[in-house]
């Protein structure tokens, strides 16, 4: 069976550390150090990388400069396992489902502050507040799975994402005109009231 270590680390400037589970069968490792830390123009260039080699699309500049808007800087982060940043070699190590986590807690935080009042005379300085004049809640996640990778999709199902459709030639660049190389499946999950967006799912 195997053995679980459980550490917590100390914040530090700009990164916000989260507990680090890393489990062996026969021989206890080290403790490994996982943290999300914000987008920065500095480290953008990590993310044009890693987008580059994990994702069979290229995104587009007005992407990346949206990803630095600063009211969305609890939904967009980059996870470093032993400060660095996380690609392909690192899968199975549960990481992918505390960034989905990290998601869900931030939406249910946005959530929450709709709805609440500045005391009179406060300017809107608050990028929150900014954000939430939009009065509007969050009420579904979505995304794109590669419909070949059938992995991904296993997955996202089990935090409670559903299917919702499938386009065709989706990813243009891959695979013949008509074949399944090109399409992506929609899936999404809805944030309900009871779960506020933080739940596994089945």
């Amino acid at each position: 069976m195997a053995a679980a270590t459980t550490m917590s680390l100390p914040p530090s400037a700009g990164v916000s550390a989260i507990p680090a589970t890393i489990s062996s069968r026969k021989a206890a490792r080290p403790v490994a150090r996982i943290s999300l830390a914000s987008l920065t123009p500095n480290n953008l260039g990590t993310l044009r990388k890693l987008n580059s080699v994990l994702f069979p699309i290229r995104y587009s500049e007005k992407f990346y400069r949206e990803v630095l808007e600063p009211e969305l800087d609890e939904f967009c982060k980059l996870i470093y396992y032993n400060d660095v940043p996380v690609g392909a070699p690192y899968r199975g190590l549960g990481l992918g489902s505390m960034a989905l986590k990290q998601v869900f807690k931030a939406a249910a935080k946005y959530n929450e502050s709709i709805g609440d009042k500045l005391p009179i005379g406060t300017p809107p300085s608050s990028t929150i507040w900014t954000f939430n004049s939009l009065n509007r809640k969050i009420t579904s996640f979505y995304l794109h799975v590669h419909v070949p990778n059938t992995d991904a999709r296993t997955f996202y199902e089990r935090f409670g994402f559903v299917e919702r459709d499938r386009i065709v030639g989706y990813y243009r660049k891959l695979g013949s005109n008509d074949g399944p190389e090109r399409d992506a499946w929609v899936l999404e999950r809805p944030v309900t009231h009871e779960t506020n967006g933080t739940d596994e799912g089945n």
